[in-house]
C-alpha cells in the first residue's frame, strides 16, 4: 500500500509540475517567435563558416518545431542556396535541444544537468554540422519540392497586431503542442512512477549504474526502437536515476530517443539519401554516448 501510495503521489506531482512547465515554456517561445520573421531565421542560417554552424544550432534551439515543419524548412533553405553546414546544425538541434526538453531537464534534474547538457548537444550540433559539410553531404540531398508544414511555423500566417491577441494565440499554439504530447508525457509519468514505487534501487544500479561502462551505449541505442519522445524519455530518466541509473546512461537515452526516432528518421530520408541519413543517425548516437561518458565524469 505504501508502494502504491508512492506511486500514485509520484505521478500526480511530475504530471502537474511538467503541464504547467510544458504550457508555460511553449507560450513564451511561440510569443517570442512571433517577432521573428521566418525570413530572419533563413538569414541567420545563410552565414558560412563556423559562424553559420553557431548560428544554425542558435535557431535549432530557439524553434520548437515539429518534424512536419522542421523537414520542409530544411529542404527549402537547401534549395534557396543556404549553406549544407549550418542547415545541418540545425538540423540536428532543432530536436535535441527543443526548448521543451531544455526546460524539463532544467526543472527535473537541476540548473548543472541542464547547463551541461545544453553544452554537450550544442557543441555536438556545430561540431557535426561541420563534419558532414566537409565530407559532402550536401551531394546527397535529394531533388524534392517542399511540402507545406502540417502544423505551421514562425511567420508562415499573418501575426496579430497587439500584444495581447499575440499571447492569446501563442497559449492555443502551445495548448495545441500540449495535446499531441500528452500521451506520450502520461505514459513516460506513469512508467517512471512504477519505476519510483516498485523497481528495487539494487537492480538498477546492477544493470545501467556508473560502474557499468557497457550501460551508456546500450542506453542511447534503445532510444532508436523504441521511438522513446523526449516528453517520455525524461520522466523516465528521472525515476530510473533516483533508482541508481548512472546520469550519464540517462542523458545517453534522452539524446538517443529525441534525436534518432524512427518517425523523424523516415522523414529524413523523404528529403536525404540513405548514406546522409545514416550518417546523421551516427552523429546523433556518437553525442549521445560522448554526453552520457561527459555527464558520468562531471557529475
Amino acid at each position: 500500500m505504501n508502494n502504491l501510495i508512492s506511486t500514485i503521489q509520484y505521478f500526480l506531482i511530475i504530471t502537474a509540475e511538467l503541464t504547467v512547465l510544458f504550457l508555460g515554456i511553449s507560450t513564451i517561445v511561440a510569443l517570442v517567435l512571433t517577432y521573428i520573421p521566418q525570413e530572419k531565421l533563413r538569414q541567420w542560417l545563410s552565414r558560412r563558416g563556423i559562424w553559420g554552424n553557431f548560428l544554425g544550432a542558435v535557431v535549432g534551439s530557439l524553434t520548437p518545431f515539429c518534424a512536419c515543419s522542421t523537414i520542409p524548412m530544411t529542404l527549402g533553405m537547401l534549395n534557396a542556396g543556404a549553406p549544407f553546414g549550418p542547415v545541418m546544425s540545425f538540423v540536428i538541434a532543432s530536436p535535441l535541444l527543443n526548448p521543451i526538453i531544455i526546460s524539463m531537464v532544467w526543472a527535473l534534474m537541476g540548473i548543472k544537468a541542464c547547463l551541461l547538457y545544453f553544452g554537450v548537444t550544442f557543441g555536438g550540433s556545430m561540431l557535426f554540422g561541420v563534419i558532414l559539410e566537409k565530407i559532402g553531404g550536401a551531394n546527397y540531398v535529394k531533388k524534392v519540392r517542399v511540402k507545406p508544414s502540417c502544423c505551421g511555423a514562425p511567420g508562415e500566417s499573418e501575426n496579430p497586431l497587439n500584444f495581447s491577441a499575440k499571447l492569446k494565440a501563442s497559449f492555443i499554439s502551445a495548448w495545441g503542442d500540449f495535446r499531441a504530447v500528452l500521451i506520450y508525457l502520461l505514459v513516460g509519468v506513469a512508467i517512471g512512477a512504477g519505476i519510483y514505487g516498485y523497481i528495487p534501487q539494487d537492480f538498477v544500479t546492477n544493470i545501467a549504474g556508473p560502474d557499468n561502462p557497457f550501460a551508456i551505449p546500450i542506453a542511447a541505442s534503445i532510444g532508436v526502437p523504441l521511438y522513446i519522445r523526449a516528453e517520455t524519455a525524461i520522466p523516465i530518466g528521472l525515476a530510473l536515476s533516483q533508482k541508481g541509473m548512472s546520469m550519464g546512461a540517462v542523458i545517453a537515452l534522452i539524446i538517443g530517443g529525441a534525436g534518432m526516432a524512427i518517425p523523424e528518421m523516415a522523414m529524413l530520408a523523404s528529403i536525404f539519401r540513405k548514406r546522409l541519413v545514416g550518417a546523421i543517425v551516427i552523429v546523433i548516437w556518437t553525442t549521445a554516448v560522448v554526453g552520457g561518458y561527459v555527464f558520468n565524469t562531471i557529475l
